[in-house]
């Protein structure tokens, strides 16, 4: 004889331990994880925005490209030679390497990306091309 539950019947930790055992989990090392490095990315009415986390780093010091006409690059590497006249109480301040790159839209024009950098962060702004903006059609 066959046994049919309904849903209503069982409480959150039944459906937990249900959904857990019928689901295919890939577990993975965590020395294999990659970790990423903070950016927020948004769009509005002006196009794509990126903020990157650049506390403590120099302008000079970070490359920004676009390659293949649609990706954005950006790379910082850290100079891995530490101050012999330091010595560290406390190191708190992780200044890791990173090369980020971002695969954009066709919708957005790059040739007018802009950049700056203000209060430890890269703020970049890619503008939507003239072709995807919303235009107003008259009717006659």
């Amino acid at each position: 004889m066959t046994t049919f539950i309904k849903e209503q019947a069982l409480n959150p930790f039944d459906i937990l331990a249900r959904d857990f055992f019928q689901s295919q989990i890939d577990f993975e090392s965590a020395f294999n994880n990659k970790i990423k490095y903070p950016v927020d990315i948004y769009e509005d009415p002006q196009g794509l925005h990126f903020e990157v986390a650049c506390v403590g780093l120099a302008k000079e010091d970070i490359e920004l490209t676009i390659v293949d006409g649609d990706t954005i690059r950006i790379v910082y590497n850290k100079e891995t030679t530490p101050s012999a006249d330091r010595v560290y109480i406390s190191k708190t301040i992780a200044r890791r390497s990173f090369d980020l790159g971002y695969r954009i839209s066709n919708k957005f024009n790059l040739k007018d990306l802009t950049a700056e950098m203000s209060n430890g962060a890269l703020h970049i702004h890619a503008p939507y091309a003239e072709a995807s903006k919303p235009k107003s059609i008259s009717i006659k």
